[in-house]
């Protein structure tokens, strides 16, 4: 073969290995993150049939002790929709919650148990993983912090080892309120005001052990950032969290999650995405939101980059880092996944 004639078949043959791996990736899907914490977006990995599963806002998720994925809506016809990790529906329950807000899980290693904040309720409530109610918590009023009932709208909960739990008041009062393992009101902090320890839209909380002494990390969204209190009540830290109104935190080994409802403030519209953080809670990769970047140690506002979520609500992480995400007023559409790369 003549060497020109070699040259072009062989430029030729590249050009078609260069079109079949890109027609590969392409088919594949974008990849979204940074610094190597990357994921690929499945839209239809939760949809159903709507006219027999409806949801309307899917404001939170869990995963169980058998690895099921536990969705809440505030959609009455079924405000638990059960999946397993392929996207296939497994169970269903609940009509009885118009304001189905918050979803906690509490494993004790025999059986799961959940808590469910109703913010239309003004209740919290702790169930059997098949909605059998064991526990309802009505508004303190005995707190002498409200005056009436509708001053408390419940958003999120977080529980410890031995059955103690934290209601935030998260559209209501702002307080964070602790209770002992049978219900009782054992104290309360924040509320809504002007110093580092008052909260405004204390909208998530959960328990981190991460460095060891258990804390808890809560949500001020307005202002963008999680506060870690002690469990007493006590402000220990603020993570700032520029230009991502946040919902709550998430903690998967050492990262922590989150969905941000709104960039770069609570008032523009379909701006959200997802952020994640490390152990030094530094964020570390965005999904669907903009490069993290840090001048001087101190992180830069961050921004929706690529507009794959509207308002993402929260998120659960499954054993292989994959995040399933619930959104709240985006058009009911069901849970997405994010597939780890």
């Amino acid at each position: 073969m003549k060497r020109k004639a070699f040259i072009q078949q062989s430029l030729l043959a590249m050009g078609g290995l260069l079109i079949l791996k890109d027609t590969f990736a392409r088919d594949k899907g974008k990849v979204f993150g940074h610094n190597n914490i990357t994921y690929r977006l499945d839209e239809k990995w939760g949809q159903l049939d709507m006219n027999v599963h409806p949801v309307n806002d899917c404001h939170e998720m869990v995963q169980d002790s058998r690895g099921r994925i536990v969705l809440l809506t505030n959609e009455t016809k079924n405000n638990i929709l059960i999946y397993s990790k392929s996207g296939r529906l497994l169970s269903y329950w609940g009509t009885e919650y118009p304001g189905a807000h918050g979803l906690t899980i509490q494993k004790n290693g025999r059986e799961d148990f959940l808590f469910i904040t109703d913010t239309q309720l003004h209740q919290v409530y702790k169930t059997t993983n098949k909605g059998k109610k064991l526990l309802t918590i009505d508004p303190p009023l005995e707190a002498g912090i409200y005056k009436n009932k509708e001053e408390f709208v419940p958003t999120e909960t977080t529980v410890l080892e031995n059955g103690e739990f934290y209601v935030a008041d998260g559209y209501g009062a702002q307080y964070i309120l602790h209770y002992d393992a049978n219900g009782k009101l054992k104290n309360y902090f924040g509320g809504r005001g002007k110093e580092d320890y008052h909260l405004d839209n204390a909208h998530g909380i959960t328990l981190d052990t991460r460095s060891g002494s258990p804390t808890l990390l809560i949500t001020d969204r307005t202002r963008a950032c999680f506060k870690r209190f002690s469990l007493e009540g006590k402000l220990l830290e603020i993570i700032h969290i520029p230009g991502a109104a946040v919902c709550r935190p998430v903690i998967k080994g050492n990262f922590l999650y989150a969905a941000v409802l709104r960039s770069p403030n609570l008032d523009k519209e379909n701006s959200g995405f997802v952020t994640i953080l490390n152990e030094n809670n530094q964020v570390v990769s965005n999904i669907g939101g903009t490069e993290p970047i840090y001048e001087n140690g101190k992180l830069q506002p961050l921004a929706q980059a690529d507009p794959i979520f509207k308002h993402p609500h929260d998120v659960c992480v499954d054993e292989d880092e994959n995040i399933y995400v619930a959104q709240w007023a985006s058009g009911k559409v069901y849970p997405y996944k994010l597939k780890r790369v």
